[in-house]
């Protein structure tokens, strides 16, 4: 089966982080955001991806091309408009052979979640659809597509950016999506929204409408990238799971590290420093003496004085 994997958007919520990357290329302990996303399905059987991409981001083709080590088939196609998620996809059209997961760029769980979604695909027959489902509460619902279900969990309707009057539930879809090939014929009737772009949404409705058999699968939690404060969260996240590396070009005496810690290659830390628990330190970055950093993400190329105190903090 192959994934599709939208990461074209810029991430303006992000800015400064994305000030100089995409949304993708957001580090999360050693690794861009999206092969965090790419591995959690690697772990699942998927050894082939379709990367939906802006053409100006040459960084995620140089990493994937040269740097990950990530064993699997990666395939580039590029949205030259920021025209909605489904323009995305149907720019990848023409590479989907068959089945496919779709899933955001910014959008974990864990292998337990696409493996209930995978054991759920494989049903005698098997749906046309499987969305992943979310509780939330009435902040997120006029930020999502939001669900109706009917008593044997499919997918009766999804609207996508309800008034809470309007909301059918409180239960939203999140950009994590198994489906069959028929969604693909789908992607080219689908006509602009009001905002102007060309909704996924549209495109599942017609699949429910027109084949049915779309399921929802509800899932206790997730972890998404939309602000600032969200990077430090999924960092923190990962490195407490066990993510540990030190990569360090130089060090002075006298500095201590706590783990868990990670250190990409090509950094500098100067004389009596004490670095973690919890913290992430991109290449590049420069810490002079006497600093003491705890959960906290130090992104390439920055510089900490010397004497500084950081704590829960992302520095750039």
């Amino acid at each position: 089966m192959q994934a599709v994997i939208l990461a074209a958007g810029r991430g303006t919520r992000l800015y400064p982080i994305t000030a100089n990357r995409t949304k993708a290329m957001c580090p999360v302990a050693g690794k861009p955001i999206v092969e965090r996303v790419m591995d959690t399905l690697i772990n699942n059987g998927i050894s082939e991806f379709i990367l939906v991409i802006n053409p100006d981001d040459l960084e995620i083709v140089d990493y994937f091309e040269k740097r990950s080590n990530i064993n699997a088939k990666v395939q580039f196609i590029y949205q030259n408009e920021q025209l909605g998620m489904g323009h995305a996809l149907l720019q990848a059209a023409p590479l989907i052979e068959d089945d496919f997961i779709l899933s955001s760029c910014d959008n974990l769980v864990d292998d337990g979640a696409i493996e209930r979604m995978l054991t759920l695909w494989i049903g005698n027959p098997p749906p046309n659809g499987i969305l992943a489902l979310l509780q939330v509460g009435p902040e997120e619902i006029t930020r999502m597509g939001v669900v109706e279900l009917d008593e044997d969990q499919r997918i009766v309707r999804i609207v996508e950016k309800p008034t809470l009057e309007e909301a059918p539930s409180n239960i939203g879809s999140v950009p994590i999506y198994l489906f069959s090939h028929k969604l693909v014929d789908y992607l080219s009737k689908i006509q602009p929204s009001p905002r102007g772009e060309y909704e996924l949404q549209d495109a599942m409705q017609e699949l429910i409408e027109k084949d049915g058999e779309v399921l929802g699968l509800l899932l206790p939690n997730r972890i998404d990238l939309t602000h600032p404060e969200d990077l430090l969260r999924l960092n923190i996240h990962y490195l407490k799971a066990g993510e540990k590396k030190m990569n360090l070009s130089e060090v002075g005496s006298n500095s201590r590290f706590v783990n868990p810690v990670v250190i990409d290659e090509g950094v500098m830390i100067g004389a009596n420093c004490d670095i973690g628990p919890n913290v992430y330190i991109e290449s590049g970055a420069i810490i002079e003496d006497d600093v003491r950093v705890e959960n906290c993400v130090i992104l390439r190329n920055s510089r900490i004085t010397s004497g500084t105190i950081a704590k829960e903090k992302i520095i750039w």
